[in-house]
């Protein structure tokens, strides 16, 4: 059953004048039913919330009881850093996926937000409730949700400007041609390889910064700041400098040169304009693997 609205007076975002209109809906609810194609502004399909709707504009919305998408939850201990109305930044630990994907269908860490902060769900893509970036499941430190969907908006704004900064660690194999610098080298999917990316004149164009922080024998410790955000962005420029971060089993050696479990990268401070700055503790096993460096 359909039910029309007639938009009488300017109707700002589409989320907006939909939660009032209804009343008994939730906003996320109606937030994932525009998502999942269920509404409808002059006859074409409105797949955005905010989307920005005028006068006598008509909305048309199908299954007007419709529930949000839902995934499937599961408490998982969260490393909360810092809380606010709008976000949360998070600590995130080695070994755990970021959002459900072909075989890891559980256990993610969209999950667990999801079942601390219920609030979540609906804001954003299912699936990736709250998400405007993502860590490697191997890569630790700071991971920021947003708990509505207008924060959400302003965090991917803010993301695709580069104007939210952001630090990593890595400890790589041998070391870089110089104690700072920049890679230059544009991204994109290998043709040989279809899981995996590489630097390749026709891709997207990326961007990394690197300082030497700590040398070691045949190691060394870089602060990595990526101006571009393409996938596997730091780990293929670590690659392409002869450097690849050490435990890298994709774009390093075959065999790590030190004792490790994952690939030593580390997302470690973020500063977002108008929020602060935040700073992830290094984990125990990369503090662990600098020590096998001092003393290879």
């Amino acid at each position: 059953m359909n039910t029309d609205f007639v938009v009488e007076a300017p109707g700002g975002r589409l989320d907006t004048y939909l939660t009032n209109r209804i009343g008994d809906q939730s906003r996320s609810t109606i937030q994932a039913m525009i998502r999942n194609g269920q509404v409808r502004v002059n006859d074409k399909v409105a797949a955005k919330p905010a989307f920005e709707l005028n006068v006598g504009d008509t909305v048309r919305i199908s299954q007007i009881n419709a529930e949000p998408v839902s995934i499937k939850v599961e408490a998982v201990e969260l490393d909360i850093l810092h809380e606010t109305a709008d976000y949360m930044v998070l600590n995130k630990p080695p070994g755990i996926v970021v959002h459900p994907a072909p075989g890891h269908e559980s256990g993610t860490l969209t999950q667990a937000v999801i079942e601390y902060a219920p609030e979540l769900q609906g804001v954003g893509e299912p699936g990736r409730e709250g998400l405007a970036h993502r860590l490697d499941k191997d890569t630790s430190g700071l991971i920021v949700f947003a708990k509505h969907e207008e924060f959400l908006e302003l965090l991917q704004q803010q993301f695709k400007s580069r104007v939210i900064e952001k630090h990593y660690l890595a400890l790589v194999d041998e070391s870089p041609p110089s104690s700072r610098g920049r890679v230059e080298a544009a991204i994109a999917r290998d043709p040989k390889h279809r899981q995996r990316f590489s630097v390749q004149e026709s891709g997207r164009a990326a961007e990394t910064e690197f300082f030497i922080r700590e040398r070691f024998k045949r190691h060394t410790l870089l602060e990595l700041h990526p101006i571009t955000g393409r996938t596997h962005q730091v780990r293929i420029h670590m690659q392409f400098l002869e450097c690849p971060v050490v435990g890298d089993r994709i774009y390093g050696r075959r065999y790590p040169s030190l004792v490790v479990g994952r690939q030593m990268l580390h997302a470690w401070k973020m500063a977002i304009p108008g929020q602060g700055d935040f700073e992830a503790p290094i984990p125990d096993d990369f503090e662990d693997a600098m020590l096998q460096a001092s003393r290879k």
